[in-house]
């Protein structure tokens, strides 16, 4: 069988990487088409993924829409030479790709707010799989799992440590460290949507600085806050986030890889509210997370926190939680198997059931 994988950001390297390893070992022919964005190719480089890249990218917004038509361009090239048998991906550009090479075409959405995403990418698609917490139904092409995209290489049976955090970070064994991640907005999905000012974040710094040495990674390099930017490789964060005694961040999936590590984040944007993201009600149900609306409340929750006044109880109930979700690397490597009949695939059940009810 011949599979392609698109990865647009870095998440999608990590949520197919175990995926695109086994069907390798098996002995399936595989390319992974990568989007030059943010680490997306650093991190493609350090996993030794056969990919190529289709185009670029950077945070500011439009910049997505400006080099649409070449991406287009490239990837229907690519994609007619490839002659794949089933595309992974998670937008339209892989639902386009299946279409045009008429190959089975297998989606992963985790996010509601890109509805016309799914719009343009819903008909073309074979089988849609989202995490159980996803509060639309896509039709009876879609499938459920337990679980989170970021478990396709957070789950406990796959999570390994790629560093000594603490060494490559240059700390102490037992000095407490703050990561702050702070969002460049220049998504398409994040059109009208916002997290820290510039002075919030500042004060951030300050206020955290007084109780923990304190990191900062923002997308928007020039903004950088603080004297320590977090240098770490980007295959590492993960280790570093593990390592940390707090996470505060505006944006959304390093606030997920948190809470599936076990480390306390706090999570503050436009996104928080009633209508939140179904997978961000979930983390905060079972107490993984914490979404807050007000920057008072984020600084007073984040101080207590490296205080110890704060300290979650219930971990026993997290980590079992945890280990219930399913491995989704298991999952997608099923499904690539058998692309049009997911429903087989033991760890998913049909879309059209019930949405989980907001609480």
């Amino acid at each position: 069988m011949r599979y392609l994988f698109f990865t647009n950001t870095p998440k999608h390297v990590h949520v197919y990487r175990h995926v695109v390893d086994r069907l390798l070992a098996a002995g399936h022919e595989v390319r992974v088409f990568a989007r030059d964005y943010g680490c997306t190719v650093e991190l493609a480089d350090y996993f030794d993924l056969p990919y190529t890249v289709y185009g670029t990218c950077d945070t500011t917004k439009g910049s997505l829409f400006r080099e649409l038509p070449r991406h287009y361009a490239s990837i229907v090239r690519k994609a007619r030479a490839y002659d794949p048998d089933v595309v992974f991906g998670i937008s339209a550009y892989a639902a386009h790709a299946g279409a045009i090479t008429g190959a089975d075409t297998v989606l992963v959405f985790d996010t509601e707010p890109t509805s016309l995403d799914h719009a343009v990418s819903r008909p073309f698609a074979d089988a849609m799989l989202t995490p159980d917490s996803f509060e639309k139904d896509l039709g009876p092409r879609h499938y459920r799992f337990r679980g989170f995209m970021e478990s396709a290489y957070l789950h406990p049976d796959v999570y390994e440590p790629t560093t000594d955090a603490r060494a490559e970070l240059g700390l102490d064994p037992d000095e407490p460290y703050v990561i702050l991640r702070f969002n460049a907005w220049g998504s398409h999905h994040d059109v009208g949507k916002s997290g820290f000012t510039d002075a919030q974040k500042r004060e951030l710094v300050e206020r955290l600085g007084e109780h923990a040495t304190v990191f900062v990674s923002d997308e928007a390099a020039a903004r950088r806050t603080g004297v320590h930017a977090l240098d770490c490789h980007p295959a590492h964060i993960h280790a570093v986030l593990t390592e940390a005694s707090l996470l505060v961040a505006d944006t959304q999936t390093m606030v997920t890889e948190a809470g599936l590590l076990g480390t306390p984040a706090i999570r503050s944007n436009d996104f928080v509210g009633d209508d939140d993201m179904g997978n961000f009600r979930e983390l905060e149900r079972r107490g993984l997370v914490e979404n807050l609306v007000s920057f008072d409340d984020v600084l007073e929750r984040a101080v207590a926190v490296l205080t110890g006044e704060g300290t979650r109880s219930g971990e026993a109930e997290r980590e079992r939680y945890r280990r219930g979700l399913v491995d989704l690397s298991d999952v997608l490597t099923a499904v690539a198997e058998t692309p049009t009949r997911p429903g087989r695939v033991e760890g998913l059940r049909p879309g059209t059931a019930a949405v989980p009810p907001r609480s």
